[in-house]
Parts: structure tokens; C-alpha cells; sequence
């Protein structure tokens, strides 16, 4: 098939890659409004940057801009983040004065929420319209995608789930590899998803609290758990808080359509509750920890991404972090590996915030050193080098990735979340 994708999401990327590799002839319009035709958009991902290059190279893949988009194409891919409905509208809207022969297959993978689809299908009623919804995970991007059990799809006729099934048979080939269902459904259906995904995670940040307090290590109630086959392991790591773009809005999005539909969810409440008081939770210890006088301290932070492998910070701890320690006159040395520059384009210079591109840098005449983002490098310091180089041997691990013995054993103060 001839397939046009629009959006410069990281489900773009991977659509895009994942359709060429098996033979279709994609054309990626990443920015529609733009004139000129720049490179492609560096996914922080190796494996997917590899994947698109390759197909660049066998001339499956194509960039092009929204004046150069095959009218011909069997299918238009729509795959926009929350805040560019507007820009999907406009596309749908020029697509809408050219002589496009319809139907088409039109598929929606942004995250509009509920009725997203729906607004975009009122722009084009004469095609064949499905929802897919955006499954992709940060960090590994085309796994989260090929590893898929069963997709979740909306679709608004049963020409459009024929024609759905045949774009993704060389990937998905199974009809048990597809849950057809109507579009609405679908839409909620994404958003309960994360709204129980949340759920786990504060349950867990949740039972970590009560479980310091009764001296019980959460690390081995976490594997008690995970042994269950009716729980399973996935989304109970305690730590500071989720975050991220797409996971918060669908959290916000499903509570906001709770509320207008009159029902009241005291468990949506405290989801939502517990996360942003979790999201405070290694800054409420070290002010235990110091007495409340944190004036002139020098706090290094290792990690300001939501989650390892991006350089999101979108709604991540992060931003709960420095304005509480800027609130206290403290000095911030941060560092990570790749989100330093939308720190800095957030935040821009300031006096009580270092930014630092070596890791150890970042811990040089420290009062502590917290832990924000599991990225792998940071999995395995060098204590004897911490040791020397920082101001007081205090370690806080916001997402418990060190063994609590071990680095006591080493000479430092540790805290974790829910660990002895």
C-alpha cells in the first residue's frame, strides 16, 4: 500500500519504520506546515534511528512536505500529540481542496482523547475512519510495538477493519492479533488503560509509605506481588512519580470525562494525589534529613527525564523537585544523559542551577545526591570516587536501583522509597 503519516510523535516514527520495513511505500510528512523538507526527526532510540535509515536507503521511505503527499495514497496516518488537534484539521482541511478520490483509509493514532476522532471525522465523512490508539513506549520503541499480544482498534464499518487488518497482516498476521470494537469504546478503552497502569503505580508509591513506617522492605512485598500470575511485575516499582506526555494527559483526560459525566471517583482522586505527593517525597526526606535548613546547600541530581531512554521532562518529578529546592536557597548540580537541553530551554541560566554533562561532575561538593531517572549509567556508580568528592555522603534513591546494605557498607547515608 502507498501510505502517508503525519506527526512528529514517536508513534510517527515507529509506524513509519515498521510499514516500510515490510514492503509498503510510506511517505512521512512530519511537519506539515513547513516548506522546506529538513532531515528526519531524531528518535532517541538506536535501533529505530537504524530502521528509518535503512529504509531511506531502500527507498521505501520518503520525507516529504504536506504539498508533496501522494493524493493517491491508500491510507493517511494521523499521529499528532494532545495539543495539535488544530494542526490535524488544517491537514485534513488541505486535503479536503485537492482531488482526492474517496474513500480513503484514515487513521487516527493521536491522543485527542475521547470524541478525537470523531471531531477529525466530521472533516472527512466520506472515508473509512478507525482509531489506533498510541501504544508506544519511550525507551523501547519498537519492541512496545511488535511485542503487542492484541491490538486494540476502533473502527467505524467492517471495510475499514478489512482494510486495517491487510495494512498490518505482514506484522500482525493472526485474527486473535486484533480487538475490533467501535471507535468511543476504543478511545476510553486507551484511556482505562493508563488510568489503571497509574493505578498500580500509586498503589505501589502508596504501600511504600506504610511499609517504611513498619520497617518492611517494599522491594520483597513488590516480588511477593509480581509472583502472582493474577498481578503480575509490570508498573509496580515505587518511586517519585510517573510522568511523561501522553500517560499524564490520558490520566487527566479519563478523569476529567469521569467528572462531566457525574460520577464520582474517589480512586481516580487519590491516583492522581498520591502521584503529585510522591512526586515530593526524596524532597520532604532531605528536609527531614537536614532539619529543615537547606539554605546554601549544593544538591546534585542524577536524571531529569520522566523515564529513562528520552529527554522527555514533560510532566515529569523533576520540575517538583527544583522549584522546592530554589524555594529553600538551594544550588542544583543536574545531570543526564539526554534532556540537559529542554532543562535548559526550560529553565534557562540561572545561578542556583549547574547543569552537567559528566555524571560525577554534577556530585562534586554535593550535600546529597539524589537519584531522579533510572537511566542504566547511573545504575552502578563509583562510591569511592562519590565518596571523595562529595560534600557529605548522603544518597537518595528516588527510584530504589541500589541495593540499601551495599551502600551503606560503602559509607553513605541512604534513603530510598519504601527501602531499610
Amino acid at each position: 500500500m502507498k501510505i502517508v503519516v503525519f506527526g512528529n510523535t514517536l508513534q510517527a516514527a515507529v509506524i513509519t519504520a515498521l510499514l516500510a520495513e515490510y514492503g509498503h511505500q510510506v511517505f512521512w510528512c512530519p511537519d506539515p506546515n513547513a516548506i522546506e523538507i529538513n532531515s528526519l526527526p531524531n528518535a532517541i532510540d538506536e535501533y529505530l534511528n537504524i530502521l528509518l535509515d535503512k529504509q531511506i536507503q531502500q527507498q521505501f521511505l520518503q520525507r516529504v512536505s504536506f504539498g508533496q503527499a501522494p493524493l493517491d495514497a491508500d491510507v493517511f496516518f494521523f499521529a499528532f500529540r494532545p495539543t495539535e488537534y488544530d494542526i490535524a484539521a488544517d491537514v485534513l482541511q488541505g486535503l479536503a481542496r485537492t482531488p482526492l478520490i474517496h474513500p480513503k483509509l484514515m487513521i487516527n493514532g493521536s491522543t485527542f482523547g475521547l470524541h478525537g476522532t470523531d471531531r477529525l471525522k466530521q472533516l472527512a465523512p466520506q472515508d473509512h475512519w478507525v482509531y489506533f490508539p498510541d501504544t508506544v513506549q519511550e525507551g523501547h520503541a519498537l519492541q512496545s510495538v511488535l511485542q503487542i499480544k492484541q491490538n486494540i482498534v476502533g473502527t467505524d464499518s467492517e471495510e475499514a477493519e478489512i482494510l486495517f487488518r491487510e495494512l498490518l497482516r505482514p506484522i500482525f498476521p493472526a485474527k486473535h492479533q486484533y480487538l475490533f470494537m467501535p471507535i468511543l469504546d476504543a478511545e476510553f478503552t486507551k484511556l482505562s488503560i493508563s488510568g489503571m497502569l497509574a493505578t498500580r503505580i500509586s498503589y505501589m508509591n502508596d504501600m511504600a509509605m506504610v511499609a517504611e513506617k513498619l520497617g518492611i522492605d517494599i522491594l520483597n512485598v513488590k516480588n511477593g506481588l509480581a509472583a502472582d500470575s493474577r498481578i503480575g511485575s509490570t508498573y509496580l516499582s515505587p518511586g517519585v512519580g510517573f510522568g511523561g506526555e501522553n500517560f499524564s494527559h490520558d490520566i487527566l483526560t479519563l478523569s476529567s470525562t469521569v467528572s462531566e459525566s457525574g460520577v464520582q471517583s474517589r480512586l481516580l482522586t487519590q491516583v492522581c494525589m498520591i502521584n503529585d505527593q510522591q512526586k515530593e517525597v526524596m524532597f520532604r526526606k532531605m528536609w527531614n534529613y537536614y532539619h529543615g535548613d537547606l539554605h546554601g546547600k549544593v544538591i546534585a541530581i542524577w536524571g531529569a527525564a520522566f523515564k529513562e531512554n528520552t529527554s522527555s521532562v514533560q510532566n515529569a518529578p523533576i520540575h517538583v523537585m527544583l522549584k522546592a529546592l530554589w524555594a529553600q536557597g538551594v544550588i542544583v548540580r543536574l545531570h543526564d544523559p539526554e534532556a540537559l537541553d529542554e532543562i535548559k530551554q526550560l529553565y534557562g541560566q540561572r545561578d542556583d542551577l549547574i547543569l552537567c554533562t559528566e555524571q560525577y561532575q554534577a556530585a562534586v561538593a554535593a550535600d546529597a545526591l539524589c537519584l531522579m531517572t533510572a537511566w542504566p549509567q547511573y545504575a552502578s556508580p563509583d562510591f569511592k570516587q562519590l565518596l571523595r568528592i562529595m560534600k557529605h555522603p548522603y544518597i537518595l534513591d528516588g527510584r530504589n536501583v541500589y541495593d540499601p546494605n551495599f551502600v551503606k557498607a560503602q559509607g553513605f547515608v541512604y534513603t530510598g522509597v519504601g527501602r531499610i
